[in-house]
Protein backbone atom coordinates (compact mmCIF):
# COMPACT_ATOMS: atom_id res chain seq x y z
CA UNK A 1 0.00 0.00 0.00
CA UNK A 2 1.26 3.48 -0.90
CA UNK A 3 -1.61 5.74 0.19
CA UNK A 4 -3.98 6.04 3.18
CA UNK A 5 -7.03 5.42 0.96
CA UNK A 6 -5.54 2.16 -0.32
CA UNK A 7 -4.94 1.01 3.25
CA UNK A 8 -8.48 1.96 4.23
CA UNK A 9 -9.89 -0.04 1.34
CA UNK A 10 -7.78 -3.07 2.25
CA UNK A 11 -9.48 -3.00 5.66
CA UNK A 12 -12.85 -2.68 3.91
CA UNK A 13 -11.99 -5.64 1.67
CA UNK A 14 -10.87 -7.76 4.64
CA UNK A 15 -14.12 -6.93 6.46
CA UNK A 16 -16.20 -7.88 3.41
CA UNK A 17 -14.16 -11.04 2.89
CA UNK A 18 -14.61 -12.01 6.54
CA UNK A 19 -18.41 -11.66 6.32
CA UNK A 20 -18.78 -13.41 2.96
CA UNK A 21 -20.01 -16.67 4.46
CA UNK A 22 -23.48 -18.11 3.96
CA UNK A 23 -24.76 -16.61 7.18
CA UNK A 24 -23.89 -15.10 10.55
CA UNK A 25 -20.97 -16.75 12.24
CA UNK A 26 -19.57 -18.29 9.08
CA UNK A 27 -15.78 -18.55 8.92
CA UNK A 28 -13.81 -15.89 7.13
CA UNK A 29 -13.68 -16.65 3.40
CA UNK A 30 -11.01 -15.89 0.84
CA UNK A 31 -11.55 -17.17 -2.65
CA UNK A 32 -9.01 -19.42 -4.32
CA UNK A 33 -8.68 -20.28 -7.98
CA UNK A 34 -10.61 -23.47 -7.70
CA UNK A 35 -13.58 -21.95 -5.87
CA UNK A 36 -12.39 -23.22 -2.48
CA UNK A 37 -12.42 -20.88 0.53
CA UNK A 38 -9.84 -20.66 3.28
CA UNK A 39 -10.14 -18.78 6.56
CA UNK A 40 -8.54 -15.34 6.56
CA UNK A 41 -7.35 -14.57 10.08
CA UNK A 42 -5.17 -11.57 9.34
CA UNK A 43 -3.27 -9.80 6.62
CA UNK A 44 0.43 -9.15 6.24
CA UNK A 45 0.38 -5.53 5.10
CA UNK A 46 3.36 -3.77 3.52
CA UNK A 47 3.36 0.03 3.44
CA UNK A 48 5.60 1.71 0.84
CA UNK A 49 5.32 5.34 2.03
CA UNK A 50 5.99 8.30 -0.28
CA UNK A 51 8.09 11.21 0.92
CA UNK A 52 5.48 13.91 1.53
CA UNK A 53 4.79 14.41 5.26
CA UNK A 54 0.99 14.61 5.09
CA UNK A 55 0.65 11.26 3.33
CA UNK A 56 3.12 9.63 5.72
CA UNK A 57 1.20 10.96 8.70
CA UNK A 58 -2.11 9.58 7.42
CA UNK A 59 -0.46 6.25 6.60
CA UNK A 60 0.86 5.94 10.15
CA UNK A 61 -2.60 6.58 11.57
CA UNK A 62 -4.12 4.04 9.19
CA UNK A 63 -1.40 1.54 10.14
CA UNK A 64 -2.48 1.92 13.79
CA UNK A 65 -6.08 1.14 12.85
CA UNK A 66 -4.92 -1.90 10.83
CA UNK A 67 -2.97 -3.23 13.81
CA UNK A 68 -6.03 -2.67 16.00
CA UNK A 69 -7.91 -4.95 13.60
CA UNK A 70 -5.33 -7.71 14.15
CA UNK A 71 -3.25 -7.27 10.97
CA UNK A 72 0.53 -7.05 10.85
CA UNK A 73 2.05 -3.97 9.23
CA UNK A 74 5.54 -3.69 7.77
CA UNK A 75 6.79 -0.15 7.09
CA UNK A 76 9.18 -0.36 4.13
CA UNK A 77 11.14 2.80 3.26
CA UNK A 78 11.32 2.02 -0.45
CA UNK A 79 12.14 5.64 -1.32
CA UNK A 80 14.81 6.22 1.32
CA UNK A 81 17.84 6.52 -0.96
CA UNK A 82 19.43 4.91 -4.01
CA UNK A 83 19.76 1.48 -2.41
CA UNK A 84 16.31 1.46 -0.81
CA UNK A 85 14.35 0.07 -3.79
CA UNK A 86 16.71 -2.90 -4.18
CA UNK A 87 16.60 -3.69 -0.45
CA UNK A 88 12.82 -3.42 -0.33
CA UNK A 89 12.24 -5.65 -3.34
CA UNK A 90 14.76 -8.20 -2.06
CA UNK A 91 13.06 -8.33 1.35
CA UNK A 92 9.64 -8.91 -0.24
CA UNK A 93 10.67 -11.43 -2.91
CA UNK A 94 10.36 -14.56 -0.77
CA UNK A 95 6.93 -13.81 0.83
CA UNK A 96 5.61 -12.77 -2.58
CA UNK A 97 6.68 -16.05 -4.15
CA UNK A 98 5.06 -18.01 -1.32
CA UNK A 99 1.77 -16.08 -1.27
CA UNK A 100 -1.27 -17.69 -2.89
CA UNK A 101 -3.21 -14.42 -2.82
CA UNK A 102 -1.98 -10.82 -2.86
CA UNK A 103 -3.85 -7.53 -2.52
CA UNK A 104 -2.61 -4.37 -4.22
CA UNK A 105 -3.77 -0.77 -4.14
CA UNK A 106 -2.32 0.90 -7.24
CA UNK A 107 -1.82 -1.12 -10.43
CA UNK A 108 -0.26 1.96 -12.10
CA UNK A 109 2.56 2.15 -9.52
CA UNK A 110 5.96 1.09 -10.84
CA UNK A 111 6.80 -0.39 -7.44
CA UNK A 112 3.65 -2.51 -7.49
CA UNK A 113 4.30 -3.58 -11.07
CA UNK A 114 7.83 -4.68 -10.14
CA UNK A 115 6.47 -6.69 -7.24
CA UNK A 116 3.82 -8.28 -9.46
CA UNK A 117 6.67 -9.61 -11.60
CA UNK A 118 7.93 -11.53 -8.57
CA UNK A 119 4.75 -13.27 -7.49
CA UNK A 120 3.13 -16.48 -8.63
CA UNK A 121 -0.02 -15.84 -6.57
CA UNK A 122 -3.09 -17.55 -7.99
CA UNK A 123 -5.34 -14.68 -6.89
CA UNK A 124 -4.69 -10.95 -7.24
CA UNK A 125 -7.09 -8.48 -5.62
CA UNK A 126 -7.05 -4.81 -6.66
CA UNK A 127 -8.62 -2.53 -4.07
CA UNK A 128 -9.74 1.02 -4.76
CA UNK A 129 -7.18 3.74 -5.32
CA UNK A 130 -9.84 6.34 -5.98
CA UNK A 131 -10.83 7.44 -9.47
CA UNK A 132 -7.71 5.72 -10.85
CA UNK A 133 -9.54 2.42 -10.41
CA UNK A 134 -12.09 3.49 -13.04
CA UNK A 135 -9.31 4.11 -15.56
CA UNK A 136 -7.50 0.88 -14.68
CA UNK A 137 -10.61 -1.22 -15.27
CA UNK A 138 -11.41 0.60 -18.53
CA UNK A 139 -7.87 0.10 -19.85
CA UNK A 140 -7.89 -3.55 -18.82
CA UNK A 141 -11.20 -4.08 -20.63
CA UNK A 142 -9.85 -2.40 -23.79
CA UNK A 143 -6.56 -4.28 -23.71
CA UNK A 144 -4.53 -1.08 -23.42
CA UNK A 145 -1.26 -0.48 -21.61
CA UNK A 146 -1.62 0.94 -18.10
CA UNK A 147 -1.26 4.74 -18.11
CA UNK A 148 -2.56 7.26 -15.57
CA UNK A 149 -5.37 9.39 -16.99
CA UNK A 150 -3.66 12.73 -16.29
CA UNK A 151 -0.37 11.78 -17.98
CA UNK A 152 0.30 13.39 -21.34
CA UNK A 153 2.37 11.48 -23.92
CA UNK A 154 3.97 8.04 -23.63
CA UNK A 155 6.95 8.89 -21.41
CA UNK A 156 10.66 9.12 -22.09
CA UNK A 157 13.48 6.58 -22.41
CA UNK A 158 12.85 5.27 -18.89
CA UNK A 159 9.30 4.30 -19.88
CA UNK A 160 10.63 2.40 -22.89
CA UNK A 161 13.11 0.46 -20.74
CA UNK A 162 10.40 -0.25 -18.18
CA UNK A 163 7.85 -1.43 -20.76
CA UNK A 164 8.59 -5.20 -20.40
CA UNK A 165 8.01 -4.99 -16.63
CA UNK A 166 4.74 -3.13 -17.14
CA UNK A 167 3.64 -5.63 -19.79
CA UNK A 168 4.26 -8.62 -17.52
CA UNK A 169 2.45 -6.88 -14.66
CA UNK A 170 -0.54 -6.30 -16.88
CA UNK A 171 -0.61 -10.03 -17.70
CA UNK A 172 -0.65 -10.80 -13.98
CA UNK A 173 -3.68 -8.49 -13.70
CA UNK A 174 -5.55 -10.32 -16.46
CA UNK A 175 -7.47 -13.48 -15.54
CA UNK A 176 -6.24 -16.67 -17.16
CA UNK A 177 -5.65 -20.34 -16.50
CA UNK A 178 -4.78 -20.69 -12.82
CA UNK A 179 -5.03 -16.91 -12.34
CA UNK A 180 -7.97 -15.15 -10.66
CA UNK A 181 -8.37 -11.36 -10.53
CA UNK A 182 -10.79 -9.46 -8.31
CA UNK A 183 -11.51 -5.72 -8.28
CA UNK A 184 -12.92 -4.41 -5.00
CA UNK A 185 -14.35 -0.98 -5.67
CA UNK A 186 -16.91 1.65 -4.72
CA UNK A 187 -16.44 3.29 -8.12
CA UNK A 188 -18.46 2.59 -11.28
CA UNK A 189 -16.48 0.13 -13.38
CA UNK A 190 -16.63 -0.87 -17.03
CA UNK A 191 -18.93 -3.90 -17.04
CA UNK A 192 -17.16 -5.41 -20.03
CA UNK A 193 -14.24 -6.25 -17.76
CA UNK A 194 -16.31 -9.13 -16.38
CA UNK A 195 -16.18 -10.68 -19.85
CA UNK A 196 -12.44 -11.10 -19.25
CA UNK A 197 -13.25 -13.10 -16.14
CA UNK A 198 -12.56 -10.34 -13.60
CA UNK A 199 -14.63 -10.61 -10.42
CA UNK A 200 -16.02 -7.22 -9.35
CA UNK A 201 -16.97 -6.84 -5.68
CA UNK A 202 -18.74 -3.74 -4.37
CA UNK A 203 -17.16 -1.72 -1.58
CA UNK A 204 -19.97 -0.14 0.46
CA UNK A 205 -17.75 1.02 3.38
CA UNK A 206 -19.36 -1.41 5.79
CA UNK A 207 -16.26 -1.49 8.02
CA UNK A 208 -16.14 2.31 8.25
CA UNK A 209 -19.83 2.54 9.13
CA UNK A 210 -19.55 -0.23 11.72
CA UNK A 211 -16.38 1.21 13.27
CA UNK A 212 -17.22 4.94 13.42
CA UNK A 213 -20.16 7.27 13.83
CA UNK A 214 -22.78 8.25 13.13
CA UNK A 215 -21.28 11.74 13.09
CA UNK A 216 -22.54 14.94 14.62
CA UNK A 217 -23.64 17.28 11.84
CA UNK A 218 -23.01 21.01 11.84
CA UNK A 219 -25.32 23.49 10.14
CA UNK A 220 -22.52 24.68 7.85
CA UNK A 221 -21.04 23.66 4.53
CA UNK A 222 -17.61 22.06 4.04
CA UNK A 223 -15.55 22.13 0.85
CA UNK A 224 -13.21 19.31 -0.16
CA UNK A 225 -9.90 20.19 -1.79
CA UNK A 226 -8.33 18.48 -4.77
CA UNK A 227 -4.82 17.94 -6.17
CA UNK A 228 -5.81 18.76 -9.76
CA UNK A 229 -3.50 21.79 -9.63
CA UNK A 230 -0.59 19.76 -8.30
CA UNK A 231 -0.99 17.15 -11.05
CA UNK A 232 -0.90 19.88 -13.69
CA UNK A 233 -4.49 19.43 -14.86
CA UNK A 234 -6.11 22.66 -13.63
CA UNK A 235 -4.73 26.22 -13.61
CA UNK A 236 -4.15 27.47 -10.06
CA UNK A 237 -5.73 30.91 -10.63
CA UNK A 238 -8.89 29.39 -12.11
CA UNK A 239 -9.03 26.89 -9.25
CA UNK A 240 -8.74 29.56 -6.57
CA UNK A 241 -11.43 31.64 -8.30
CA UNK A 242 -13.75 28.61 -8.31
CA UNK A 243 -13.07 27.82 -4.63
CA UNK A 244 -13.75 31.43 -3.64
CA UNK A 245 -16.97 31.55 -5.67
CA UNK A 246 -18.22 28.25 -4.24
CA UNK A 247 -17.45 29.32 -0.68
CA UNK A 248 -19.34 32.60 -1.07
CA UNK A 249 -22.29 31.10 -2.94
CA UNK A 250 -22.85 28.19 -0.56
CA UNK A 251 -21.57 29.67 2.69
CA UNK A 252 -18.72 27.21 3.13
CA UNK A 253 -16.50 27.77 6.16
CA UNK A 254 -14.04 24.87 6.13
CA UNK A 255 -11.73 23.50 3.43
CA UNK A 256 -10.55 19.90 3.86
CA UNK A 257 -7.15 19.80 2.16
CA UNK A 258 -6.09 16.97 -0.09
CA UNK A 259 -2.92 15.39 1.25
CA UNK A 260 -0.94 16.39 -1.86
CA UNK A 261 -1.95 20.06 -1.93
CA UNK A 262 0.94 22.50 -1.58
CA UNK A 263 1.34 24.71 1.48
CA UNK A 264 1.54 27.82 -0.69
CA UNK A 265 -1.77 27.03 -2.37
CA UNK A 266 -3.47 26.33 0.94
CA UNK A 267 -2.30 29.69 2.29
CA UNK A 268 -3.99 31.34 -0.69
CA UNK A 269 -7.18 29.30 -0.12
CA UNK A 270 -7.32 30.53 3.47
CA UNK A 271 -6.66 34.14 2.53
CA UNK A 272 -8.59 34.59 -0.72
CA UNK A 273 -11.57 32.35 0.02
CA UNK A 274 -11.68 33.10 3.76
CA UNK A 275 -11.86 29.39 4.57
CA UNK A 276 -10.50 27.52 7.57
CA UNK A 277 -8.05 25.01 6.10
CA UNK A 278 -8.20 21.59 7.77
CA UNK A 279 -5.45 19.03 7.19
CA UNK A 280 -7.08 15.66 7.95
CA UNK A 281 -5.03 13.04 9.77
CA UNK A 282 -7.05 10.22 8.15
CA UNK A 283 -8.84 9.67 4.83
CA UNK A 284 -11.86 11.95 4.52
CA UNK A 285 -14.31 9.03 4.63
CA UNK A 286 -13.18 8.32 8.21
CA UNK A 287 -12.95 12.00 9.18
CA UNK A 288 -16.50 12.60 7.95
CA UNK A 289 -17.84 9.48 9.61
CA UNK A 290 -16.27 10.45 12.94
CA UNK A 291 -17.55 14.03 12.64
CA UNK A 292 -18.37 16.73 13.21
CA UNK A 293 -19.07 17.31 9.52
CA UNK A 294 -21.08 19.87 7.58
CA UNK A 295 -24.67 19.25 6.57
CA UNK A 296 -23.51 19.85 2.97
CA UNK A 297 -20.17 18.79 1.46
CA UNK A 298 -18.98 20.41 -1.78
CA UNK A 299 -16.35 18.80 -3.99
CA UNK A 300 -14.82 18.99 -7.44
CA UNK A 301 -14.73 15.73 -9.46
CA UNK A 302 -12.86 13.28 -7.24
CA UNK A 303 -13.14 9.98 -5.44
CA UNK A 304 -15.12 11.41 -2.51
CA UNK A 305 -18.21 12.20 -4.61
CA UNK A 306 -18.57 8.42 -4.89
CA UNK A 307 -17.29 7.30 -1.49
CA UNK A 308 -18.74 9.86 0.94
CA UNK A 309 -22.40 9.03 0.16
CA UNK A 310 -21.58 5.40 0.99
CA UNK A 311 -19.60 6.16 4.15
CA UNK A 312 -22.30 8.60 5.32
CA UNK A 313 -25.26 6.41 4.40
CA UNK A 314 -28.07 6.83 6.91
CA UNK A 315 -27.15 10.43 7.74
CA UNK A 316 -28.64 13.64 6.36
CA UNK A 317 -25.41 14.85 4.76
CA UNK A 318 -25.77 16.05 1.15
CA UNK A 319 -22.77 15.71 -1.18
CA UNK A 320 -22.59 18.09 -4.16
CA UNK A 321 -20.05 18.07 -7.00
CA UNK A 322 -18.96 21.05 -9.10
CA UNK A 323 -17.97 20.38 -12.70
CA UNK A 324 -14.55 21.45 -13.97
CA UNK A 325 -14.93 23.99 -16.77
CA UNK A 326 -12.75 23.15 -19.81
CA UNK A 327 -11.35 26.71 -19.58
CA UNK A 328 -9.70 25.78 -16.28
CA UNK A 329 -7.48 23.12 -17.86
CA UNK A 330 -3.80 23.81 -18.43
CA UNK A 331 -1.90 23.32 -21.68
CA UNK A 332 -0.14 20.39 -20.00
CA UNK A 333 -3.39 18.58 -19.24
CA UNK A 334 -3.89 15.26 -20.97
CA UNK A 335 -6.39 15.23 -23.88
CA UNK A 336 -8.33 12.68 -21.85
CA UNK A 337 -8.65 14.94 -18.79
CA UNK A 338 -11.96 16.67 -19.52
CA UNK A 339 -13.74 13.47 -20.55
CA UNK A 340 -12.43 11.59 -17.54
CA UNK A 341 -13.44 14.32 -15.06
CA UNK A 342 -16.90 14.58 -16.65
CA UNK A 343 -17.24 10.83 -16.27
CA UNK A 344 -16.35 11.02 -12.57
CA UNK A 345 -19.07 13.63 -12.05
CA UNK A 346 -21.67 12.05 -14.30
CA UNK A 347 -21.46 8.62 -12.68
CA UNK A 348 -21.74 9.98 -9.11
CA UNK A 349 -25.45 9.30 -8.88
CA UNK A 350 -25.67 9.85 -5.12
CA UNK A 351 -24.17 13.34 -5.39
CA UNK A 352 -26.00 16.51 -6.43
CA UNK A 353 -24.45 18.08 -9.55
CA UNK A 354 -23.57 21.79 -9.60
CA UNK A 355 -22.66 23.80 -12.71
CA UNK A 356 -19.01 24.76 -13.19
Amino acid sequence: MESPVQLLNVLEWAHTDATAGDGPGEPTASAGTSGEFDPLDSLDLVVLPPNDPMTRGQLRRMAELARDEGHSVQWAEARGGAAAPVKTIASLARPLRRASRIVIGDPFSRYVQLLLNLTAARTVVVVDDGTATMEFVAQLARGERLTRWHRKGVGGPAAVLYAPVSHRARRRLTPGEGRRVEVFSSMPVDETVTELGVTVTANDFAWTRARFGPPRLTRGTDLVGTSLVETGVVDIERYLEAVTRLARTHGATRYFAHRRESTEKLHRVAGEAALEVVRPDLPLELVARRGPIGHTILSFPSTVVHTLPLALAGTEVKVAVCDVDPAWLTEQASPRAQGFLSGVTGTARAAHRLPS
